[in-house]
């Protein structure tokens, strides 16, 4: 078999070499409901998961959510306390007949004790699973042959296929917070299973620095920490004094959290345009800067730096859209690394204007009168009069605006007409409404 199959409940975290070959997060690995840190919204106290893991009566399920908040842990936990004939198996080395061979034991389970026994699979990096391996699991899934806890960091509605995710619980996990994150850090310290033995003395410094840039990644932490008490030698009086410079020694560099293949690529874009809406330029270079810093292609994020500017900024400063064309230009021509310093000039700027998507409402509202509302037809006067329209009456009694007084002249440009433009109370577009105010036959200044 292409995965690691075990015909067994799985163990507990720890390898068969004992707590001393096994990671530091491993022997820390929560081993009651209760020791799990975060995740309250979930497993808090009477919360329906932890009910139904409490009564060992939990159905199928996918647990989805960044790395390093529990997912893994959770589901040994339940494979631990389970009455169940427990696989486990990796989707990224796991192939369809490994799922044949699960099946068919499920399938087996006849009659005497093995009658009341179920079979639990549980699957990580459910995700990455094709269509042909998910419908594989589907019949036994539906019909309780195999009760499924697969595990991902992606978003299950994107990868997961409709027929089986509705047969699953979906459960979100949160990345754990830095208060989380400081007690988790504190029991490594103090447990026996964890880095009491080695007497590690850990400056405030050295543990702010690691929480901080353990990007809400318990693993991470804990890794970290162990490389750096294991590393440090320990002074005569036993004790390994922990400082930040050795902290930043042992932690990798971040590692961030974007792929464009997926949702966190769209849930970036969407922050970043969002803070442009929301006027708040330090998280739009923020978002920008993420997502350049993960490999964004620059054009993309340009395009909708551009989108910002014409939806929600329009005419409360037209200059918005002229500086965003302007950026996403020079953005093409010099290529990143320098292309950042545009766009972020050209985000702040857009973030900083005055907002109004009184021209995107204008449009909708228009699209929607042509669509559902009374059909309308050009006026004679208004059509074209050139070829043999002049002959057709094209264009007679049109009056040429230029030849009258302020350069206007009321007239029929639609029949049965609509107002769909509103200006604003916003920048430039306050002008703008007390122009049009005057010409539609108001008093305005």
């Amino acid at each position: 078999m292409s995965g690691e199959l075990f015909e067994e409940n799985l163990p507990s975290p720890e390898p068969e070499g004992g707590p001393a070959y096994s990671p530091l997060a491993a022997r820390l690995a929560p081993k009651e409901l209760d020791e799990f840190a975060g995740q309250e919204d979930i497993l808090g106290p009477g919360k329906l998961l932890r009910r139904a893991i409490e009564a060992d009566n939990l159905k199928s399920a996918v647990f989805f959510g960044p790395p390093g908040c529990g997912k893994t842990a959770l589901a040994r936990y339940v494979a631990s306390r389970a009455n169940a004939k427990v696989f486990e198996l990796n989707a990224v080395l796991a192939g369809v007949p490994d799922l044949r061979k699960i099946i068919e034991y499920s399938k087996g389970l006849g009659s005497g004790l093995a009658a009341r026994q179920r079979v639990l699979l549980v699957l990580d990096e459910i995700h990455h699973f094709n269509r042909t391996q998910q419908d594989v699991l589907l019949p036994s899934v539906e019909k309780g042959e195999i009760i499924l806890i697969g595990m991902t960091t992606e978003n299950p509605f994107f990868y997961i296929n409709q027929a089986l995710l509705s047969r699953f619980i979906v459960v979100e996990f949160k990345p754990l917070s830095a208060a989380h994150l400081a007690d988790i850090f504190d029991r490594a310290l103090a447990h026996r299973e964890g880095l009491a033995d080695l007497k590690a003395q850990v400056t405030p410094g050295a543990k702010k620095y690691l929480v901080e840039n353990s990007s809400g990644d318990a693993r991470r932490l804990l890794n970290a920490l162990e490389l750096a008490a294991v590393t440090t030698k320990p002074g005569k009086d036993g004790v390994r004094k922990i400082d930040e410079a050795v902290a930043r020694e042992s932690i990798q560099r971040r590692s961030l959290r974007y792929d464009r293949s997926s949702d966190e690529h769209y849930d970036h874009i969407s922050a970043f345009i969002k803070s442009m809406r929301g006027s708040d330029p330090d998280a739009a270079v923020y978002w920008l800067a993420k997502m350049l810093e993960a490999g964004e292609d620059p054009r993309f994020v340009a395009r909708r730096i551009l989108i910002c500017a014409s939806e929600d900024v329009g005419n409360a400063n037209p200059m918005a859209l002229v500086l965003a064309q302007s950026a996403f230009n020079a953005a093409e021509v010099l290529g990143m690394p320098e292309a950042r310093i545009i766009l972020a000039q050209a985000a702040i700027y857009v973030a900083c204007s005055p907002k109004s998507n009184a021209s995107y409402m204008a449009v909708n509202e228009a699209q929607a009168e042509v669509k559902n509302g009374v059909e309308r037809a050009v006026p004679m006067h208004l059509r074209d009069a050139s070829k043999d329209g002049d002959a057709l009456g094209h264009g007679k009694g049109y009056k040429y605006p230029h030849s009258y007084e302020g350069h206007y002249v009321k007239q029929e440009y639609m029949p049965d007409p609509r107002t769909f433009y509103e200006p604003s109370d916003q920048g430039f577009e306050i002008e703008i409404g007390k122009r049009l105010k005057r010409l539609r036959g108001g008093k305005g200044e």
